[in-house]
């Protein structure tokens, strides 16, 4: 099976690249990215199985973040994570399609199961999308 892909997102370098290190060491292929716009750039480049990224930053925050990251591919699998969690903000965050909504320092464990649940998700999602296009084609010709 490949590594999943991961891009975490974080205006504290510091804390990404050590979250990013201690990923890394459990076979997992990580970028990274210090602000919204940055990660919403890297995901147009490259496929992700999810996305963690911090809920308060600077420009654009998680939530625009997530908006436009299911925008571009709805598929995408994105976990928040804040070092002030609220109820209100949980709520939002899972309204607006974040797959889960985390606590800093989120557990290392935690973070590697949920990461496995999203790579799941997501080819569950694509292919069903890519089924629905082929039955669409095949309608559209006569098949």
């Amino acid at each position: 099976m490949t590594n999943k892909k991961v891009l975490l997102v974080d205006d504290e370098v510091e804390f990404t690249e050590l979250l990013a290190e201690r990923m890394r060491n459990r076979d997992m292929d990580v970028d990274t990215a210090d602000s919204g716009e940055k990660a919403a750039e890297l995901a147009q480049q490259k496929r992700y199985d999810a996305i963690i990224m911090d809920l308060a930053m600077p420009g654009m925050d998680g939530i625009e973040t997530l908006k436009q990251l299911l925008q571009d591919n709805p598929d995408q699998q994105v976990v928040l994570l804040t070092g002030h969690a609220t109820v209100p903000k949980s709520v939002e965050a899972i309204k607006h399609g974040a797959v889960e909504f985390l606590e800093k320092p989120a557990d290392i464990d935690k973070l590697i199961e949920i990461v496995s649940r999203a790579k799941v998700k997501k080819s569950e999602l694509t292919e069903k999308r890519m089924k629905e296009s082929i039955e669409e084609i095949m309608k559209k010709r006569g098949w």
